[in-house]
């Protein structure tokens, strides 16, 4: 591997200022939101849909990489330059969703493992030779009765440092997603015991499997209440519980932290990723690489009509902006408002 090459690529990716943007819904994740504005899941418009994002003038100001899906990838954009391509123009790294989708466990009921690994190698250099510079790959932890396992955590973790390992063999930068869902009744607590866990799990792999620490990038989720507890804990307590995990479980040497927005609304999102850079943050850059908490209003405003493309340009700018400010410890809900 090109250790100095992943180490720049994984540092561009948390750039001050800038964060990555999740563009690599599955073709059935996609049709859900297509479904909310009442369109058509066909490819012409998740063509249209991408480029309205990807050519969305300034946001590159904000943004230092793009996840795709393995169609988009592949995909032009509008004007026919291949969106890999489109990207690079505008200094904006392309990066590719990897994973086949979480699966369930043999002999862990209401558990999952991600699949993928079959064949990765190969696809790794198809990758890359499309243009893409990181990957990604995301683990799924549920909380619920009697789980996780410490066995569906260290399937997971095992995976995640078998695909990371691949990705560097490749020089492809793996960002590693090990997300503990907030869909239960959970306490803030229990959540923050599930995810250290995951995390002392996932970075024992990782040294096992000689992955390169300082090329790679963390996307976790943040310690928060599941969303059917009573008792939602507040945007101080949700940054301090989850800086407080990160310091105990993520070596200094990862370059950044690029969190995932796990169904938190845009606002919210935005508000805990600011409260957790005032806090100081820590020794890695702490940013977002955010899919729907990114793209909701955008898509809203779309809506699949031609003529609403500069009104939700404007939306998409707005929420990459305010989350750039985040990473920064600037943001204000003051802000929100959309020129």
């Amino acid at each position: 591997m090109n250790e100095k090459l992943l180490n720049n690529t994984a540092c561009a990716m948390v750039a001050p200022g800038k964060g990555i943007l999740a563009a690599d819904e599955s073709t059935g994740t996609i049709e859900k939101r297509f479904k909310s504005i009442n369109i058509d899941n066909t490819e012409p418009n998740r063509q249209a849909y991408r480029d309205m994002l990807f050519t969305t003038a300034g946001a590159e100001a904000f943004i230092s990489g793009a996840i795709l899906f393995e169609e988009t990838l592949f995909q032009s954009a509008l004007d026919g330059t291949p969106f890999s391509k489109l990207l690079a123009s505008k200094g904006v790294i392309p990066g590719i969703k990897v994973d086949k989708g979480a699966k369930p466990l043999a002999g862990a009921p209401g558990e999952t493992v991600t699949e993928g690994l079959d064949g990765l190698r190969e696809r790794l250099v198809k990758y890359r030779e499309a243009g893409a510079r990181f990957a990604k790959w995301r683990a799924v932890i549920t909380i619920g009765n009697g789980i996780p396992s410490a066995y569906c955590i260290e399937t997971n973790a095992h995976a995640l440092a078998r695909y990371a390992a691949l990705c560097q063999e490749a020089d492809v930068v793996p960002i590693v997603e090990p997300e503990v869902l907030m869909d239960a009744d959970n306490t803030i607590e229990i959540c923050e015991k599930v995810t250290s866990d995951t995390l002392q799990a996932v970075f024992d792999q990782l040294y096992l499997q000689r992955v390169l620490l300082e090329g790679m990038i963390l996307k976790p989720n943040m310690v928060i209440s599941g969303k059917k507890c009573p008792t939602q804990a507040d945007v101080s307590t949700v940054a301090a519980a989850t800086l407080r995990t990160l310091k105990h479980h993520v070596p200094s040497s990862v370059p950044g932290i690029a969190f995932l927005s796990g169904g938190q609304s845009d606002e919210v999102a935005t508000a805990h990723l600011n409260a957790m850079n005032e806090m100081g943050g820590g020794p890695w850059a702490l940013s977002f690489s955010y899919g729907r908490a990114l793209q909701a209003p955008s898509l809203k405003a779309w809506g699949g009509k031609v003529d609403n493309v500069a009104d939700a340009q404007r939306a998409f700018h707005h929420r990459a902006k305010m989350n750039s400010l985040a990473s920064l410890g600037q943001y204000n809900d003051s802000l929100e408002t959309v020129a």
